[in-house]
């Protein structure tokens, strides 16, 4: 029998993916690509990424942005650290390595949001350098491969799929073995329905053997999800509508969106004391739930129409935006929501 890697280096020159724009290309696109597709899916990161890569070509062109410019492209993909991160990688790479993206393994771990299977994806994706990956995908087709029972996300189970992971490395090919394995868990070996007739390493799939393909791995311990409620201000003058920047850090750090309370009466306070009397009208818009990956989000939109004087000061971190602009700022998910809504 060929060994697992051959089977998966052939699988992948026949049936995998060989079109994906990144692929074949230099250290900066794979790069890019690497930080896009953590936790996202690769339909979703494409258009994201020809965006992306039209505003920003290069290494230079992404560090000589400003961070407000990076979040306006990287706007409704979320996980928002990735994109301030993978700015602040750019500017670091300009100072400390001349612009060119570091081959050495040591020195991408050192750059802000690479860990270690990202490290190595670039290593072995761009420079062909002899490097396990452990990603969703993989974890899934290995934990399968020899029936590690178990959530992967725990350390020890995490710790025996590296060490199997290593000790499957093909010599040669290196960069299609890795595709490969990134291919099969996204198209063959999926979390449900898996395609196993076509699995080029089924013969000696330990889970299939057992009969336990649909049991592992084992699903993540499930937590009870804490739950928060939240009174977004949809502050109208006319066309346009007030946002506030949030804090660098945090969830949704650096991107715009509507003043925050925790009940409507909070909400109306706050205008009362801005602007005073001019209150015209206020209405709640329905509620709706928007899930982070530790918690929920209750956002009940209210809005509200006021007139607003033209000597009236804007608030340290606020600014008033038309709503069609608005909607290509730097904004969640929720937000470009809510303004698609005020705009239609």
């Amino acid at each position: 029998m060929a060994a697992f890697a051959t089977r998966v280096i052939l699988w992948q020159q026949q049936h995998g993916r060989h079109d994906l724009p990144w692929q074949g290309a230099n250290a900066y696109r794979v790069w890019l690509s690497e930080i896009m597709l953590q936790q996202t899916q690769v339909a979703t990161v494409i258009p994201y990424f020809h965006h992306f890569i039209t505003s920003f070509p290069d290494i230079s062109a992404l560090a000589a942005a400003t961070e407000e410019q990076v979040l306006a492209h990287w706007s409704g993909l979320g996980y928002y650290s990735r994109a301030r991160n993978l700015h602040r990688a750019a500017q670091m790479i300009m100072q400390q390595h001349d612009g060119q993206f570091p081959e050495s393994y040591d020195e991408m771990l050192a750059l802000p949001g690479i860990g270690r299977s990202t490290a190595a994806a670039i290593s072995a994706l761009a420079f062909h350098q002899h490097r396990a990956i452990l990603d969703g995908n993989v974890k899934r087709v290995l934990a399968r491969h020899i029936a590690v029972d178990g959530w992967t996300g725990d350390k020890k189970i995490e710790t025996q799929l590296w060490d199997h992971a290593e000790s499957v490395l093909p010599l040669n090919n290196i960069a299609a073995y890795t595709q490969g394995m990134m291919d099969l868990g996204a198209m063959i070996c999926t979390r449900s329905k898996p395609r196993c007739s076509e699995c080029p390493v089924r013969i000696d799939c330990v889970a299939l053997q057992q009969g336990r393909v649909d049991k592992l791995p084992l699903p993540r311990p499930r937590k009870l999800v804490p739950e928060k409620n939240s009174t977004f201000l949809l502050l109208l003058s006319g066309a346009d509508i007030l946002l506030e920047k949030r804090p660098g850090s945090g969830i949704w750090g650096g991107l715009w969106c509507p003043p925050q309370f925790e009940d409507a009466a909070q909400a109306l306070k706050y205008c009362e004391q801005q602007y005073g009397t001019d209150t015209e009208n206020s209405h709640a818009m329905p509620l709706f739930t928007h899930t982070f990956t530790h918690f929920k989000l209750h956002i009940s939109p209210l809005q509200v129409q006021i007139k607003r004087p033209s000597f009236q000061l804007q608030q340290p971190g606020s600014q008033w935006f038309n709503v069609r602009e608005a909607l290509r700022a730097a904004i969640p998910t929720p937000v470009r929501k809510l303004l698609l809504l005020l705009d239609k």
